[in-house]
């Protein structure tokens, strides 16, 4: 019986492969989602060891972050690219999943990161998460708290305004242009807590200042920022 199902597995995997979602080859039957050599030699950053790291630099004078931190280099045409690709166009949220429990075993070996109370994604504005089905800034924030046994809450913030892109923009336009993007209905949420605020990739950092800067406006004691990429 169990040679009958193994042979209509393998049968399954012929016709429909089971694929890395970094580097695209076949998955053999014990891996799942990125294949073994992936998993062990993606560009990590190992940011989370080095409180003084260039993602955390990144906001400095602009928002007083308690940490920040993201797993890997962002380059165009990497491996890295291809986790994010799939992650966000092509449904494969088990990608983000993954990453987030990877990103939370990484925070533990931290201090700073050691009294997180709430797990916050960055949300996408209501038309795109229609178009899209799913923000995938939550199912990495899910794969961070089953690592870490924090709680997530996924609508702690909402996104009023669909924003264009950043990355061409000056830091003060920038900062312009992310001005009352976000808010909340209900500030007690953030009052006297430890927020972990959770993306994708790092670019210009806009966002997460954004949302940052109105966490703390409500009463957050410390906020720190993790994600599995940071583009450099």
């Amino acid at each position: 019986m169990l040679t009958i199902k193994r042979w209509g597995t393998d049968l399954l995997n012929l016709l429909f492969p089971n694929l890395c979602n970094a580097c695209g080859i076949p998955l053999y039957h014990n891996e799942n989602v990125i294949c073994t050599k992936c998993r062990y030699h993606l560009p990590y950053t190992d940011y989370h060891l080095y409180d003084e790291n260039r993602v955390a630099k990144q906001f400095w004078g602009r928002i007083p972050l308690n940490a920040a931190m993201a797993m890997l280099y962002f380059r165009k045409g990497s491996k890295t690219q291809n986790l994010i690709h799939n992650l966000k166009y092509n449904a494969k949220t088990e990608v983000g999943t993954m990453m987030g429990t990877f990103i939370g075993d990484r925070l533990k070996a931290n201090q700073l990161y050691a009294d997180i109370d709430l797990i916050v994604p960055v949300p996408l504005h209501a038309k795109k998460l229609r178009s899209r089905g799913y923000n995938q800034s939550t199912f990495i924030a899910q794969g961070i708290s089953a690592a870490l046994n924090v709680s997530v809450c996924e609508n702690a913030l909402i996104r009023n305004v669909a924003t264009e892109s950043q990355t061409k923009k000056s830091r003060y336009n920038r900062y312009e242009n992310m001005l009352s993007v976000f808010t909340t209905k209900d500030s007690s949420l953030f009052l006297n807590k430890h927020i972990l605020l959770v993306d994708d990739v790092i670019t210009t950092g806009a966002t997460l200042e954004a949302c940052a800067s109105l966490m703390l406006s409500h009463g957050a004691a410390k906020v720190s920022v993790a994600a599995i990429a940071f583009a450099e």
